[in-house]
């Protein structure tokens, strides 16, 4: 691919073989030959240095216990959601988004058991398999709302809504509904598929996705 696209680099002339004996020695751990003949590489530092025992990297070698979270090294780029409002010492963030009265139910959204990743709900046997996006809730609980098992429900919050079929099931705890994925999202109804549900917001202190961390409500269609 490289020589159709004009790209050079030694690499792309090496064996695999030749590959793995210069990542050896360019990073200090002999050749590949000599792998081979002792079998592996004892990689682990010296005792004191592995223990601490001339302190940490720092030019008084103690240990941080308050990190300096909005100038942590290798930060993303981009923002890094609220850094400012994490504790300043180890200890537990209430950040999570809780249930409330309007939203009383937390959503997870694990992984159903024919869908390793999504390439599998392009295949026929997967699809036949898992028949259609449902949302598993707990019995008491659903006798509570007036839903019955296999009758369409709308799960919501204030980042849109999403139209599935229930389905009860005991081993669900009251509170939590799940939504097993990944479903594409022309599987539902109107086109919307269960990350409707879950916010883009970066986190803190690197950014990235808060995944499973949404709070729902859930009615009759």
């Amino acid at each position: 691919l490289a020589k159709r696209l004009g790209a050079s680099h030694p690499g792309f002339d090496m064996t695999p073989r030749e590959l793995i004996d210069w990542t050896l020695q360019n990073s200090g751990w002999g050749s590949l030959a000599r792998l081979e003949a002792e079998k592996w590489i004892d990689c682990q530092p010296a005792f004191e240095r592995a223990h601490y025992l001339d302190g940490f990297n720092w030019p008084d070698k103690k240990f941080r216990f308050k990190p300096d979270w909005p100038n942590v090294p290798f930060k993303h780029p981009f923002e890094s959601g609220p850094v400012d409002a994490m504790p300043g010492l180890p200890d537990h963030w209430a950040v999570i988004e809780n249930a409330d009265d309007a939203h009383p139910f937390r959503l997870a959204t694990s992984p159903a058991r024919n869908f390793l990743n999504s390439t599998f709900n392009e295949t026929p046997t997967s699809l036949a398999r898992e028949a259609r996006p449902t949302v598993m809730l707990h019995p008491d609980d659903a006798a509570s709302l007036g839903i019955a098992d296999g009758i369409k429900v709308v799960l919501g919050n204030a980042r849109g809504e999403v139209r599935l079929h229930a389905k009860l099931f005991k081993g669900v705890r009251r509170g939590v509904v799940i939504a097993e994925s990944i479903w594409p999202n022309d599987a539902y109804e109107d086109g919307k598929g269960i990350n409707t549900l879950t916010g883009a917001d970066c986190i803190a202190p690197f950014g990235g996705a808060a995944f499973h961390d949404n709070r729902v409500f859930i009615r009759t269609a």
